[in-house]
């Protein structure tokens, strides 16, 4: 058989993958940062609530209110939050039919509350709004702060929340503008959606994924033995074919798993336990997964483990749509598409990964890798299992978060992939190649007891 010719087609299939994967997550954009110069609007509709919050620049906050430069961002917000409230309520205002619902300021607080000098601090003051029966999908609002007192100020309106218009945690696209010259302005949400509800959730489900280092961890870990056999220690998987029979018996049995206990506990019909508890196991997953590839206790039924943990992970999705005030469709449209998205975050991980970890598996560098990686991903884990059942904060993810920040992760991948590749054809080339190992086809073919079928064929 042709090598060369083989490798060269594997890694062609595995730059389509990579570039599809890219594409993939695209889907989601960061949020942009406050200017500095403009106050923001915040709004989170439900059908029979309407919530949100102003963050307003803090500068402004003391021009209007003749607060010296002298005093604390954080003492302008406590030493003045009723003068603040009262400003804020006296421009700003919302009605349909003729009417004027009433407004209700919550506790005041600071964001960027770190940099306290900064110029671009801004405070935060939450709201809600007492509507009469339903939240009418258009109303009439009335938004004008710092705008007669400070040239060029405007302020932007954003839907942060609905669900049923199809917004899901949004912070960066604005609906309108108010200024001096449009004041007063007609909010039109447009009709529900259940298309737009569907992509949106879609959307949060992949970018669940793609800001979760846990979950990708997990599937990582799941994902290093899957192109290797068992037999007294690991061998390399004889072929293409097995060991991607492999990969998608773990990742179906980490799909079934989650999917159950995500939409039982988002329709409300599995109670959740205590957040911190949650997240405690899924830590707990990815170090037991880590050191059963270092001491096998289910040789070659690494699907069993998906499962089992994947119950508790999809706990941790259901706290995504945890309390969501909407209607039983809206939610089920909410959780078909978040769990659609976690699934395609899920698949881009598999499919950016696999190239790597199928290339290398029959070098001498594998085994050592597999080691290391597995010890070094047990270790983050256990990390992660202090903090979170001890609510504290040692720094681990403060040196782990950057690593899976998008792009910066894919082109890591396309370095290792590119590293396996090179590395594959330095070895296959000495004739260093690792014989492989491969297990009847018979319904037992995962039983440990099984014969296995050593070959020391050259074929990737």
């Amino acid at each position: 058989m042709n090598v060369s010719g083989a490798l060269g087609g594997r890694l062609r299939v595995g730059a389509a993958v990579l570039i599809c994967a890219a594409l993939l997550l695209g889907l989601t954009t960061a949020a942009s940062a406050h200017t500095g110069n403009q106050t923001y609007l915040y709004l989170d509709v439900t059908p029979s609530t309407l919530t949100g919050r102003i963050e307003a620049p803090i500068p402004d906050v003391r021009t209007v209110l003749g607060i010296s430069e002298d005093v604390g961002n954080h003492a302008v917000v406590d030493g003045h939050s009723d003068e603040i409230i009262e400003y804020l309520a006296d421009h700003m205002s919302f009605g349909a039919d003729g009417q004027v619902w009433e407004t209700t300021f919550g506790e005041l607080s600071v964001f960027f509350s770190e940099a306290d000098e900064a110029d671009d601090n801004y405070l935060v003051a939450p709201f809600s709004i007492a509507v009469a029966d339903t939240v009418p999908r258009s109303f009439e609002m009335r938004f004008d702060p710092f705008v007669d007192e400070i040239d060029g100020r405007s302020s932007l309106l954003l839907i942060a929340n609905d669900w049923a218009g199809g917004v899901i945690e949004n912070g960066w696209e604005s609906l309108a503008t108010f200024d001096g010259n449009s004041s007063q302005q007609v909010v039109d949400l447009g009709q529900p959606s259940w298309f737009k509800n569907l992509t949106a959730s879609v959307k949060q489900g992949v970018n669940h994924i793609q800001t979760g280092p846990d979950h990708i961890l997990f599937v990582l870990v799941l994902l290093l033995p899957a192109v290797l056999v068992f037999d007294s220690r690991w061998w390399p998987t004889s072929g293409f074919g097995s060991a991607l029979w492999r990969v998608l018996k773990i990742v179906t049995m980490f799909t079934v798993a989650h999917s159950i206990t995500f939409t039982l506990a988002g329709l409300g019909l599995l109670p959740l336990p205590p957040s911190k508890l949650v997240e405690f196991i899924i830590a707990l997953s990815i170090a037991a997964a880590a050191l059963h590839n270092i001491r096998p206790l289910f040789p070659n039924r690494e699907w069993l483990l998906s499962f089992v943990f994947g119950l508790f992970h999809g706990m941790g999705f259901a706290s995504l749509v945890e309390g969501l005030d909407v209607s039983r469709s809206t939610q089920l449209i909410s959780l078909l598409g978040r769990n659609i998205g976690i699934e395609i975050g899920q698949a881009v991980v598999v499919l950016l990964l696999f190239p790597a970890l199928y290339l290398l598996r029959r070098t001498r560098f594998y085994r050592p890798f597999f080691v290391v990686a597995s010890g070094a991903m047990s270790a983050i884990a256990l990390v992660w299992m202090v903090e979170r059942l001890g609510e504290t904060d040692l720094g681990i993810s403060a040196i782990i978060d950057p690593v899976f920040v998008w792009p910066r992760i894919f082109f890591l991948v396309v370095a290792l992939t590119l590293v396996a590749a090179a590395a594959f054809q330095v070895e296959s080339g000495s004739a260093r190649l690792l014989p492989t190992i491969a297990r009847s086809t018979d319904p037992d073919a995962d039983d440990p007891e099984s014969p296995p079928r050593v070959t020391a064929g050259s074929r990737p």
